[in-house]
């Protein structure tokens, strides 16, 4: 029996799976239903509120984070060391630290600047787009059953 997965979520890929009519809804979907483990920090709900808010509104942002935090499979972390990996575009290190902090197992992503951290022996981070997400998850699913 497989563990569920444990990944960090880039606001990018959180925000392309709000809508009901995105193809990529099923991210949120199987966040619901319990399927992942989502890890998240003060910072990334403060960002995924800020540009949730800027492209619906207030209101969709607040109900999506009051639902990020009372998810059983939603951890709120404080990591407490910078790694300071992502020298292009610096905000982005939250992420990693959230992700190294965690132990989890991916960061979904399609943002450019997390391209150079495979080339990083150490800390190793696993970065995946929402496609091989999708494989993942489903393969892990079907091995839990």
């Amino acid at each position: 029996m497989s563990k569920k997965l444990k990944i960090v979520l880039d606001t990018n890929i959180l925000l392309v799976s709000i809508s009901s009519k995105s193809k990529y809804h099923w991210v949120f979907i199987e966040l619901l239903n319990g399927n992942y483990e989502l890890f998240v920090t003060n910072d990334i709900l403060l960002e995924y509120e800020e540009i949730i808010s800027s492209k619906y509104n207030t209101s969709v942002a607040k109900n999506v984070i009051r639902t990020l935090l009372y998810l059983q499979n939603v951890t709120l972390t404080a990591p407490y060391f910078k790694w300071n990996l992502i020298d292009n575009d610096k905000d982005d290190n939250k992420f990693v630290d959230c992700y190294i902090f965690s132990n989890c197992n991916y960061i979904v992503t399609h943002d450019r600047h997390f391209a150079h951290l495979k080339s990083i022996k150490f800390p190793k981070v696993n970065i995946c787009n929402i496609e091989e997400f999708k494989k993942v998850l489903f393969v892990n699913l079907e091995d839990s059953y």
